[in-house]
């Protein structure tokens, strides 16, 4: 498992969790695409804008290896913001590509974009 070094472990001052110390003996948590609903509480919502900057702060628009980025974070990204960069794509896969829709990403965050 890739470990992204330089990239913040969580959300400053919260327990929302951005990567992982270590892999999982029995292989990597499955990424699925979450719905995001309007109602959603604003420390959720907080959390995915920090993760979005963290993503693009690292990465910008050129693809990524899923690594040790955590898998609920990145779920509630997959399919709008963050794409599948590859095909075949393995979503039970350390080694998953992954690309931030830097379009996607600028409509649902402008607040990343705009700093």
């Amino acid at each position: 498992m890739l470990k992204h070094r330089g990239f913040p472990g969580r959300l400053p001052r919260t327990d929302y969790q951005f990567t992982l110390r270590r892999a999982n003996p029995k292989g990597a948590t499955p990424l699925i695409a979450r719905e995001r609903r309007p109602d959603r509480r604003s420390p959720d919502k907080n959390a995915d804008e920090g993760f979005m900057r963290a993503l693009w702060e690292n990465f910008g628009d050129t693809p990524f290896e899923r690594g040790n980025l955590d898998a609920g974070r990145l779920s509630w990204l997959l399919g709008r913001e963050v794409l599948e960069a590859t095909d075949p794509f393995d979503p039970a896969s350390y080694e998953a590509m992954l690309v931030v829709d830097e379009a996607a990403a600028r409509a649902a965050f402008p607040d990343v974009f705009d700093s």
